[in-house]
């Protein structure tokens, strides 16, 4: 099973959405736990100054009517939540107001020094402050409370505030992470189309290198040096395919002519003639060999320098048909011609190559079927609104009944001296053939495609992009 592949910009964009998301709630939270303790802490420090004031209060009026300046006091306090408590839990002093007599005090037993305690009453959360107190040599303990209502209402309000921002602090993280990934990563497209765009015809262009100093650049510049030991390579290798195929031709040719003269000799004896007949047809082979050997060549040498021109791919095909049509009658296999249209089907081309392409195709398909068989040709346009032309599509189909190509063979048919297997390597060829209509089709601006079934038959499709007279008025 494949694994989905992301691209480096939504890789990083995700990481740094998720990362930035993640510390954001990071520093939320703790921002709330310091909010928590730091209104805590302000609401112990009101109760430890409203106790203050209780004891001086209590040590003013020791003598006088304490029960009078309690009562005044909790009045003043707002809500009154204020009670001086026995050591054993009663209340010294008479409560005070109504809210701290139905108050639900923790238990004040055992308090021997400060304490803060919380406490709910009537469904709300409270903080009480209980702290020990001594008057005229008596013990007490001083309670007072305050609500946490308020503060609780600024925790939530907080919280909520946070969760709330988490998604648009993830959109501005992802927007922000595409934005700056996608110009980092910038110069690695501009060098991903270019290496694309290089192959061994044109392996002198070279890759962008910016002046940033950063890996960016390192990397352009050591492919570049690559692409120049290659280019030098593939070079050297060119011109030694060319150099060996014009220096072989004279050879070989001077071969087949001695072996035809010795051939047309009276005097011969069967077996030399028939040797000298085996010298012929295999140096006619490998002329042939040559030939495609050296198209191959100015191929790569980008040396194909006819001008194209508008070409009537209608009667290119008669053309080629007539001619194979004896071959393949000679061999029992019927053909047929089809043609769409008015017999002008307008191309950019040069219509030498056109005729060698499906020749190519055409010999490929009457080599591989067997008597009785059938080879069907056929030529249609489409209005495919083509994107480099917008003048539709020229479909040119070749088909037989033949033996058919495997699936293990197909994705290399194209490739230069490859033979498929045994069944198809019986039939003789130098297995240029189909390399060299290949780089035909690139040079026009075609597609060449194969359909396959093995022991059905195949179908060679070769789709052309069809054009205008003036289109074609603009090459000549």
């Amino acid at each position: 099973m494949l694994k989905p592949r992301f691209s480096i910009s939504l890789r990083l964009t995700l990481w740094y959405g998720v990362l930035f998301c993640l510390g954001g709630v990071l520093f939320g939270t703790a921002m709330w736990f310091n909010l928590k303790r730091t209104l805590t802490g302000e609401r112990r420090g009101t109760l430890t100054r409203r106790i203050d004031r209780l004891e001086s209060l209590l040590l003013k009026n020791q003598n006088g009517d304490l029960e009078r300046a309690f009562r005044g006091f909790a009045h003043a306090t707002g809500n009154g939540l204020v009670e001086i408590f026995e050591p054993g839990g009663q209340r010294a002093l008479p409560s005070p107001s109504d809210a701290a007599s139905d108050f639900a005090w923790p238990s004040v037993q055992g308090t021997r020094k400060v304490r803060f305690e919380e406490a709910e009453s009537d469904g709300q959360q409270y903080w009480v402050m209980l702290r020990p107190f001594t008057l005229g040599g008596h013990a007490y303990i001083l309670a007072a409370a305050a609500p946490e209502a308020g503060n609780q209402l600024v925790l939530d309000n907080f919280w909520t505030g946070l969760w709330e921002s988490v998604p648009v602090f993830l959109l501005i993280a992802s927007a922000s992470g595409y934005w700056i990934s996608r110009r980092a990563l910038g110069p690695v497209d501009r060098i991903t189309a270019k290496a694309r765009s290089i192959s061994i015809r044109n392996l002198s262009e070279r890759l962008p290198v910016s002046s940033a100093g950063d890996e960016l650049q390192r990397l352009a510049e050591t492919c570049n040096e690559m692409l120049g030991r290659l280019d030098a390579s593939v070079n050297r290798m060119k011109q030694f395919t060319a150099d060996a195929s014009h220096e072989l031709r004279g050879p070989l040719s001077f071969t087949r002519t001695v072996a035809e003269v010795a051939m047309r000799r009276p005097g011969i004896d069967a077996e030399s003639r028939a040797a000298f007949r085996e010298i012929v047809e295999e140096t006619a082979k490998a002329t042939t060999m040559l030939e495609d050997m050296l198209t191959l060549a100015r191929a790569d040498a980008n040396s194909a320098a006819d001008a194209l021109g508008q070409v009537n791919l209608a009667a290119v095909m008669d053309e080629t048909c007539e001619a194979a049509r004896r071959i393949a009658g000679e061999k029992g296999l019927e053909m047929s011609v089809q043609r769409a249209g008015d017999g002008q089907v307008a191309v950019l081309g040069d219509a030498a190559s056109l005729r060698r392409l499906l020749w190519i195709v055409l010999d490929n398909a009457i080599k591989y079927t067997e008597s009785p068989g059938r080879v069907s040709v056929k030529l249609d346009t489409r209005p495919a609104g083509r994107a480099d032309t917008g003048w539709g599509d020229a479909v040119l189909e070749v088909s037989d009944t033949g033996i058919g190509i495997s699936e293990a063979d197909l994705p290399h048919i194209f490739e230069r001296f490859y033979r498929a297997d045994p069944s198809r390597s019986e039939v003789d060829g130098s297995g240029l053939g189909l390399a060299i209509a290949s780089w035909i089709a690139e040079l026009h601006k075609a597609r060449l495609e194969v359909v396959s079934q093995e022991r059905k038959g195949t179908t060679f499709r070769v789709l052309f992009p069809l054009v205008d007279a003036r289109v074609a008025a603009a090459h000549r």
